[in-house]
């Protein structure tokens, strides 16, 4: 059997189910990032690593700069689906030998940019060369409050499903250009009783069946609702992935006031309620079409 034949879902849960995990995990495999507990007891330990490989997630003509940005935002739009902040970040670079050193000069001033924007530190990393393509890996550590910290499991039946921003922007290189929404997380959970979120990254339809898995619920779409990138269609909206848009679960009772103040916050930013959490039932169950699976074709 070859990983194709199985797709990333559950290829990692093979990998981890046997996986001994420590009574200090709090969220370990399969969410957005491992939140563990320390010493302190006002905050919780927050950790993530993600990558960027050439031909997967963005083109070898693509502009350096914008390589070393999106290495950089991946695994924070992960710190923001956790309601976290970032503190140090690690950089792997594995490049081959004929890569030319101002290719690596630019994409280090995309990753020093982006760092700064959050105001992440770099404090080390590894390099290797290797045969193959170009890969940057980068491992982030920070920290969120023990009252605020969300995972992909909270989500609860008769919960609101909403999404920041617009679907389907990555045919117009938002994947290369976007910014996580930590501070629109941030607001969410000072303000609000967030059940569940994470990041699109996968696309919708790979995505939130795996916040519905995560909280043992089924799900319901309006599909006619979902905020369009303009161009976009809804099958890019369900599909493409990329959007690093915030996906959440919120009592409907929460719902006018949350459209009321965040119209006041974010007012160019779209808030757009797009279904909602339901029993988990074979019955009811909605099929979306699938989105971005790492070794399977997408679609």
């Amino acid at each position: 059997m070859k990983l194709r034949e199985i797709g990333e879902d559950q290829l990692l849960g093979q990998l981890l189910s046997d996986l001994p995990l420590a009574k200090a995990v709090v969220h370990g495999p399969g969410d957005d990032c491992a939140v563990v507990k320390t010493r302190n007891r006002r905050n919780f330990l927050v950790l993530k690593t993600d990558c960027v490989v050439a031909g997967v997630h963005f083109l070898t003509t693509a502009n350096a700069r914008d390589v070393g940005w999106k290495a950089i935002m991946r695994p924070l739009s992960d710190f923001a689906a956790t309601s976290a902040l970032p503190q140090f970040a690690l950089i792997t670079l594995i490049a081959p030998e004929q890569t030319k050193v101002e290719w690596v000069e630019k994409l280090y001033r995309g990753l020093r940019r982006a760092a700064k924007r959050f105001k992440v530190n770099i404090v080390g990393g590894e390099t290797s060369s290797t045969p193959g393509p170009v890969a940057i890996s980068v491992s982030v550590v920070g920290f969120v409050e023990r009252d605020r910290c969300v995972s992909r499991g909270g989500g609860k039946v008769g919960d609101d499903l909403f999404v920041t921003g617009r679907l389907g922007g990555a045919m117009k290189q938002k994947h290369l250009q976007f910014v996580p929404r930590i501070a629109e997380s941030r607001w969410l959970t000072n303000n609000f009783s967030i059940h569940a979120m994470m990041d699109l990254s996968d696309g919708l339809g790979a995505d939130l069946p795996r916040l519905a898995v995560a909280s043992r619920v089924g799900f319901t779409v309006e599909t006619e609702n979902l905020p369009l990138t303009r161009g976009a269609k809804i099958e890019d909206a369900i599909s493409k992935g990329e959007d690093y848009e915030l996906l959440f679960a919120i009592s409907p009772r929460d719902r006018t006031r949350l459209e009321r103040e965040w119209r006041k916050k974010f007012q160019k930013l779209p808030l757009t309620r797009i279904g909602s959490l339901s029993q988990l039932s074979t019955k009811n169950k909605q099929l979306l079409p699938r989105g971005y699976v790492h070794f399977q074709q997408s679609g």
